[in-house]
């Protein structure tokens, strides 16, 4: 059975976004609901004060709805989130390196846009829109899958196709 490198990756406050893409060993980059402005959303996410509480604390816990820690915050990974430029970055993508973004068209958390500065940037790039999809696709996990897998099964019928 041949092994094949895909990445699966969401832009998270905690670390760097889609940095796997960079790797020349990975394939195929699936980007679910990635942030492409990782200056915007962090104090709706982190609250008002965010630097003043890090810089104080070193860190912020982020709290579920049941007030339970979903994750922590450093400082470390908060500056590291806010020095990336996902313009530079992306720029830097393998041009072998494909990659499907997938995005709900009402995504409340990150906008739409964001998917489509991906789309403008990287050069081997599918775009996949989920009509209707909130942030988590609550009502469209099918078509979330659906989409992720017809990526994977293309990208691999790709590469036998060039091996030949």
């Amino acid at each position: 059975m041949e092994k094949v490198k895909v990445c699966f990756s969401t832009v998270t406050i905690t670390g760097k976004p889609m940095i796997y893409m960079l790797y020349q060993d990975i394939r195929m980059v699936i980007n679910v609901s990635g942030r492409y402005d990782l200056k915007r959303g962090i104090a709706e996410r982190l609250g008002e004060d965010f630097m003043e509480t890090i810089k104080k604390v070193g860190y912020i816990d982020v709290k579920n709805n049941t007030g339970g820690v979903e994750y922590r915050v450093t400082e470390e990974a908060l500056m590291d989130r806010l020095g990336t430029d996902m313009r530079e970055a992306c720029l830097k993508i393998d041009k072998e390196c494909r990659v499907l973004t997938v995005h709900g068209s009402v995504d409340e958390i990150i906008p739409l846009e964001d998917a489509l500065e991906f789309a403008k940037i990287i050069p081997n790039h599918q775009i996949h829109i989920v009509e209707g999809a909130n942030h988590g696709y609550t009502s469209h996990q099918t078509e979330l899958a659906s989409a992720v897998v017809k990526f994977i099964k293309s990208g691999l019928e790709q590469d036998k196709v060039a091996a030949k």
